[in-house]
């Protein structure tokens, strides 16, 4: 019996001790999140949605849309935390830091609405050409 305690408690411990260790990774991961300009896209995103909404609702939506955001952001850093190490994520935040990595952040809403128009511009082009050979 004292070992199955023993075990138990150990397992409680070192389970514990990893959430511990998960929470500080995924901290890591929201503020690489936040610096790499995500919030920027996605306030291109909100800016484009906000559009087909009537401007009498706007204020509504805007408050749904912003309750969204964390949830978004922690399935955002389960998918990082997926793919990167702790490690990485640290040396990643610490490019971010320099100051091209900083230029990188402030420009990527800009680059992300110029991708989104170049994307839109490409996607007219390309239904021309499926037409001509859907027929």
């Amino acid at each position: 019996m004292k070992k199955v305690i023993l075990t138990f408690a150990f397992v409680l411990v070192a389970n514990l001790g990893m959430a511990q260790t998960n929470e500080a990774f995924k901290k890591d991961v929201l503020k690489l999140i936040e610096v790499t300009g995500s919030a920027g896209q996605m306030k291109v995103a909100k800016d484009q949605i906000l559009k087909m909404v009537p401007k009498e609702k706007h204020a509504a939506f805007l408050v749904e849309f912003e309750a969204t955001m964390p949830a978004l952001y922690d399935k955002m850093a389960e998918i990082y935390m997926q793919e990167y190490t702790q490690e990485d994520i640290k040396a990643i935040l610490k490019f971010y830091e320099t100051p091209i990595g900083k230029k990188m952040s402030e420009k990527a809403g800009i680059i992300a609405e110029k991708n989104m128009a170049a994307g839109q511009e490409w996607g007219m082009g390309l239904q021309g050409m499926m037409m001509k050979y859907m027929q």
